[in-house]
């Protein structure tokens, strides 16, 4: 059977405005005939109208292979997981979001070899404005701790980057649950053209996730022209339900999804995985006392990397974790956004 074609992805998935944003065919596509254009909502990728299969008869099909839009959607709640903790980092993390133990993970992998990139999300401290990058030292992790997953970029977009330009072999991709499923289908698949992203692909960091904001419907449209407050003017934003905003004179104000549900990317409103099920690992903050991240341990690989960075002391464990917290959560995202 032939494979499909950037046309059946822009059929099925684009047009429906299904697609997450994940960037993954933007990373895998062997032609870079793919990218996401600048600006408010952008809904889906872009093509400059080349693709090796559907133009000259080349077999590809890479790009529909790693999108996790197409097939069903997950919906389990936690998944399946060998161990599930709270757990921080036992070194000072000025930005941390949480607990800080992804970055402690990471850093300590880094710093053993046990990885030799980072694929994550950073962000500009004037603006806010995402961006996905490789970060290779363990310094540079820790700065850039805390930047947030609670709107979009695409992400895997850096992948391409990491494995094909500068040809790291053990690569680190964290991420929300679209772009942890697409990881996935990029380690499960037999196409030839997947095989150096799946080779590189040592380990994969989920993060929980409600839904993703527009960046600039968020912060331009809702934070700057409704609640009057400037990019620079905010010191952390975290999602519990609702927004809160701790701006940097150290006051709050905290605003209701409702208010921000024109802000939220259509493709999110499909998507039933809370917990980043297919992830090695995967992390939040909801199920954790304050001050400490919850880790969700899915397989050895994720297990062997928490142990590593225990024994080394850069993470520490702590209290129990809410298991009922994080279950309420995922089955009310179920509920959301499974069909009818």
């Amino acid at each position: 059977m032939a494979e499909k074609s950037y046309l059946d992805l822009k059929s099925e998935v684009w047009d429906e405005k299904k697609c997450s944003g994940c960037g993954a065919c933007v990373a895998v596509c062997p032609a870079d005939a793919l990218s996401f254009a600048e600006g408010e909502m952008v809904v889906s990728p872009r093509s400059n109208g080349y693709c090796k299969q559907a133009t000259d008869s080349v077999p590809c099909g890479a790009c529909y292979a790693v999108c996790p839009r197409t097939g069903d959607q997950p919906a389990g709640t936690l998944g399946t997981y060998l161990e599930l903790l709270s757990a921080k980092a036992a070194f000072e993390i000025p930005h941390r979001q949480s607990g800080g133990a992804v970055t402690a993970i990471l850093a300590n992998a880094l710093d053993l070899g046990l990885i030799d990139a980072v694929v994550t999300v950073t962000e500009d401290p004037w603006t806010l404005k995402p961006s996905s990058a490789v970060i290779t030292k363990s310094d540079v992790l820790i700065h850039e701790a805390g930047s947030r997953y609670s709107w979009w970029v695409p992400l895997l977009a850096a992948l391409k980057e990491a494995a094909v330009t500068r040809k790291y072999t053990k690569i680190a991709v964290i991420g929300v649950p679209c772009a942890v499923q697409a990881a996935a289908r990029i380690r499960a698949s037999d196409n030839d053209l997947l095989r150096p992203y799946a080779k590189a692909i040592r380990l994969v960091i989920g993060l929980f996730c409600t839904e993703t904001f527009d960046y600039a419907g968020l912060v331009h449209g809702k934070l700057e022209k409704k609640y009057k407050i400037a990019p620079h003017e905010i010191k952390k934003l975290d999602v519990k339900g609702k927004l809160d905003i701790l701006k940097q004179d150290d006051s709050h104000l905290s605003v209701p999804l409702a208010d921000l549900e024109d802000t939220i990317r259509p493709g999110c409103r499909i998507c039933t995985d809370f917990s980043s099920l297919s992830a090695d690992l995967s992390a939040g903050a909801v199920g954790s006392q304050a001050g400490y991240t919850t880790l969700v341990i899915r397989n050895d690989t994720g297990k062997g990397f928490v142990e590593s960075a225990m024994r080394n002391k850069r993470l520490v464990s702590g209290p129990g974790v809410d298991t009922a917290a994080i279950e309420k959560l995922a089955a009310a995202k179920i509920k959301k956004n499974a069909k009818k």
